[in-house]
């Protein structure tokens, strides 16, 4: 009676415990070659791609980074907006943030967003 011998890697991929979902449930998704953190995101940004082809807003920036600078200059922390544009019916600069759950993150950031930039974050659900 002969055993045949598994290889390392086939070991570790029968021991390895079984894929873990996201923390918030979210599942990535690819759109014409753009990645979103979540079908919700993609959503609201393909539609604001339409609507700057459309000529309703302009200077459509998607993950947009922002740094946060603290009152010396010195580099506090990033924060990555899901969009940031213009919006020519508003007359106003947006910034926009598609969320499921608000973490205690974003809250600080959208908070030191709003001291230090000046910028008021528009959370979308």
């Amino acid at each position: 009676m002969t055993q045949e011998r598994m290889s390392a890697a086939e070991a570790r991929a029968q021991l390895a415990p079984a894929a873990k979902p996201s923390k918030y449930r979210n599942k990535p998704v690819t759109v014409k070659g753009r990645r979103y953190a979540s079908k919700k995101e993609a959503i609201y940004c393909e539609g604001l791609i339409q609507l700057e082809k459309a000529g309703k807003i302009g200077g459509l920036e998607l993950q947009r980074r922002f740094q946060i600078l603290g009152p010396k200059g010195e580099l506090i922390c990033v924060y990555v907006a899901d969009a940031a544009f213009w919006d020519h019916e508003q007359d106003r600069f947006r910034v926009i943030d598609v969320k499921g759950v608000e973490t205690d993150v974003f809250k600080i950031k959208r908070n030191l967003m709003r001291a230090l930039n000046g910028i008021e974050i528009e959370v979308v659900r």
